[in-house]
């Protein structure tokens, strides 16, 4: 009976050192795997999205506008930290994250305006 509580012992201290480890393999801290990382409440570097992102309604609530403060780094960058705020908006008030982009006929990539050191996006939920 003795020896069946040490094993059991070892095996929740185990556990619980391993924990430590998944949290520092996802980048240090944030959780299992860095997951808070990823999923952070703003778009600040620290929470794992390149650069932090503002959303604003526009006046059709659908419509809505992401700034990135990104002074230079490329669109790829930049596109990736709008997203993350227009997928939670779009799920979060419609209930689906699909969103349509303003696209630039040019390039066919999203489009963007410049305000100083910032990239601004816009888009549409069309969920629902």
């Amino acid at each position: 009976m003795r020896a069946t509580k040490v094993v059991v012992f070892g095996v929740l201290i185990l556990s619980l050192a391993g924990c430590a480890t998944l949290g520092r393999i996802g980048g240090g801290g944030g959780g299992f795997l860095g997951i808070g990382r990823v999923f952070g409440d703003g778009g600040a570097s620290e929470q794992g999205l390149p650069f932090r992102a503002s959303l604003n309604r526009g006046q059709d609530r659908r419509d809505f506008t992401v700034k990135v403060r990104a002074g230079g780094v490329g669109v790829p960058q930049a596109r990736e930290s709008a997203r993350f705020p227009a997928t939670r908006y779009c799920l979060e008030t419609y209930g689906g994250s699909e969103i349509d982009w303003t696209i630039n006929p040019a390039t066919g990539d999203w489009a963007f305006s410049r305000d100083g050191q910032s990239m601004i996006f816009q888009g549409r939920c069309i969920a629902r």
